[in-house]
């Protein structure tokens, strides 16, 4: 997400200390990224109660109807190529599990999941904007695939072990607090915020109405996971994190740039510390994808598995 309250970059490290090299996530980030398009179409689905509900009118421009029928038509059309390319692809994983004998624990899921929500590189709204049993689903598959393309690559131990030593830092997971914003340009539009939010009012709906800053109304002021004193956050928010009651908001709450905010956290992860035994097959597993010469896709096995699709080749 590209928003100047959570522009999160790695911060160089002091003195001649050596710089902490950070894993690639970027292809559990890519595969998990099109999960909001999967659960869009699921929930399309579960809208058409039969043939005769195809007919019905969802709007009407100038008594003019729009009918379900156009509207899943068009959703099908914007959408249906990358919902259901995420599914076959998750369905050939799967096959590509059973085939290679290869199994994906739920704490290697859990790990995967925490480093995420740490990383530092500013996608992270991305993953939790969708529900949390398809997303470990989603990253079940990413981690399949890695297995699958690495099954054959040794590395050796001391590579493993010298990576951790000079990256322990990735590996203590702070407590992240999920939060979301609503940006104003005074205390007082910001008071006045909060008596709507104690009325009732959606913290999201509120966000999407009120909020100046574009980039986070429009996800409902979700900025993601922060850690308290997260560097490349506003340092404001990123200590009032933790005062925030879960299902809660904030105090009108001034911030760098001259503007206020209201922030509201919707959940809390408890942090981590992952030890070298926690996490040596994954780093194992990062060191054998960087000596990959290509990314690889599930694609690929689509022919060994024999997976055919509505859109052909």
């Amino acid at each position: 997400m590209s928003s100047s309250y959570n522009n999160r970059r790695p911060v160089p490290s002091a003195g001649t200390e050596k710089p902490k090299r950070h894993l690639k996530t970027k292809p559990v980030l890519v595969i998990i990224g099109a999960l909001i398009v999967v659960n869009l179409l699921w929930f399309v689905a579960w809208l058409i109660p039969n043939d005769a509900g195809k007919a019905e009118k969802v709007a009407s421009v100038s008594g003019e109807a729009i009918t379900r029928e156009e509207w899943l038509a068009t959703m099908e059309e914007q959408h249906g190529r990358e919902a259901l390319l995420e599914l076959v692809n998750e369905k050939v994983m799967a096959t590509a599990a059973k085939d290679y004998e290869i199994t994906v624990s739920d704490n290697e899921i859990d790990l995967e999941l925490a480093l995420l929500r740490s990383s530092r590189d500013g996608t992270e709204s991305v993953l939790y904007a969708a529900d949390e049993t398809r997303q470990r689903e989603r990253v079940k598959a990413q981690l399949i695939l890695e297995k699958v393309l690495t099954k054959d690559i040794v590395i050796e131990e001391n590579e493993i072990k010298a990576f951790y030593d000079d990256n322990e830092s990735l590996y203590d997971v702070k407590d992240s607090y999920r939060t979301h914003i609503i940006v104003l340009n005074s205390s007082a539009e910001a008071e006045e915020t909060i008596e709507e939010l104690e009325k009732g009012s959606s913290f999201e709906a509120t966000a999407r109405e009120r909020s100046i800053d574009n980039a986070t109304g429009n996800l409902g002021g979700d900025i993601g996971y922060i850690t308290n004193g997260e560097p490349g956050v506003d340092a404001n928010i990123a200590k009032a994190v933790t005062k925030v009651e879960v299902g809660g908001w904030s105090s009108p709450l001034p911030l760098e740039n001259g503007k206020t905010a209201v922030i509201s956290v919707t959940e809390k992860i408890n942090g981590q510390t992952f030890s070298y035994k926690d996490v040596a097959g994954h780093i194992s597993r990062e060191l054998a994808l960087e000596q990959l010469p290509q990314s690889v896709t599930p694609e690929a096995f689509w022919q060994e598995f024999d997976a055919e699709w509505f859109y052909g080749e």
